[in-house]
């Protein structure tokens, strides 16, 4: 085996769209490449991280392989399936275009986001806290020698917060995914938290300490660019969605490449211990692009393997591209994709 590459990894949240974020994983664990020191990571992101670090934990990245093979195996039963079996094909051939065109669904659609979580969900059932404790192992998370940030947005202070090792449990993943339409706040220290998404997906500061890895594996389940406007009630709403929960990412991408820019020109002097990050990224444009915002909450097990097996597709891409340059040199045109 050659040696693994020293690699912090950034893991955006998107709901299902986080089985894509799986393949990509499995597929670069399998070559066995990369030696994860760091995760940061928000909502679907955050699940991925706590499966990989406890699975890593146990048996390295076969190990991790195999947690995030139960992790997704686990939401798709959770998901629940009709009595028919696999619908998600038939759910997909009508969602794109005549369901959410029809005035009668967009309708709904307003009418459920005017109701409360507080209302209709009363007694706060949430499957994902099944899906947590059957698959992650949190004593694992808190002993581990590679780091994990989480994020959550607090709700009164309107702060991001991020969660480290010690800190994990099943409340600060909940918290990360809590979707506010959906949930209610999850309370941790009397604290009342949303999707960690809104404020930071993911935050990338907490990698920045002189003691992690300088290169960063950015792995985004928003597509950054359309090349066409969304005119549809539907499309509209999908796109605003994207352009909301990847703001927090490219603010921070922008300021480390000024930084660097800065640098670069003498304007702004160095400390000698300080390396600035090199980043990489697996970008969701080409391979998630096609799909609506109604997708991210499909749990069909076909579909997930779908969005896996891209991932693995993206992840053979970015090995032959661009894995040799980690240890030496950003390997993405930051001004071409975040500018």
């Amino acid at each position: 085996m050659s040696k693994r590459l020293p690699i912090c990894l950034a893991l955006q949240g998107g709901g299902s769209h986080g089985a894509f974020q799986w393949g990509v994983l499995d597929r670069l664990f399998e070559q066995d490449v990369l030696d994860i020191r760091a995760v940061t990571a928000a909502s679907a992101g955050a699940m991925n991280a706590a499966a990989l670090v406890s699975g890593w934990e146990a048996d390295g990245p076969q190990g991790a392989r195999d947690a995030l093979d139960r992790l997704w195996t686990e939401v798709n039963r959770s998901g629940g399936r009709n009595v028919f079996g696999e619908s998600g094909a038939w759910l997909r051939s009508l969602t794109p275009q005549w369901m959410t065109n029809n005035p009668m669904w967009q309708a709904a659609q307003t009418l459920a986001l005017s109701n409360s979580p507080y209302t209709f969900n009363p007694f706060n059932l949430n499957p994902l806290k099944r899906v947590l404790d059957a698959t992650i192992d949190f004593d694992a998370l808190k002993a581990s020698d590679v780091r994990i940030n989480v994020s959550a947005t607090s709700v009164r202070q309107g702060q991001s917060r991020i969660f480290t090792n010690p800190e994990m449990s099943a409340d600060v993943l909940l918290a990360t995914a809590c979707l506010p339409h959906m949930f209610q706040a999850v309370e941790i220290d009397g604290e009342p938290y949303w999707d960690g998404g809104y404020l930071a997906n993911p935050a990338l500061w907490p990698l920045f300490e002189a003691d992690v890895p300088r290169d960063i594996l950015i792995l985004p389940l928003n597509p950054l660019r359309r090349s066409e406007t969304p005119r549809q009630s539907a499309d509209i709403m999908d796109r605003l969605n994207e352009i909301l929960f990847n703001a927090p990412l490219i603010a921070e991408v922008r300021a480390i490449a000024f930084t660097q820019s800065l640098i670069t020109q003498g304007k702004l002097v160095r400390a000698k211990e300080w390396e600035a990050p090199r980043i990489h990224a697996v970008l969701a444009d080409d391979w998630l692009g096609e799909l609506s915002l109604a997708s991210k909450f499909d749990t069909e097990w076909s579909f997930l393997q779908t969005l896996k097996e891209r991932g693995r597709e993206a992840a053979d891409q970015w090995l032959g591209e661009c894995s040799q340059d980690v240890g030496s040199c950003t390997s993405i045109d930051l001004q071409k994709v975040f500018f």
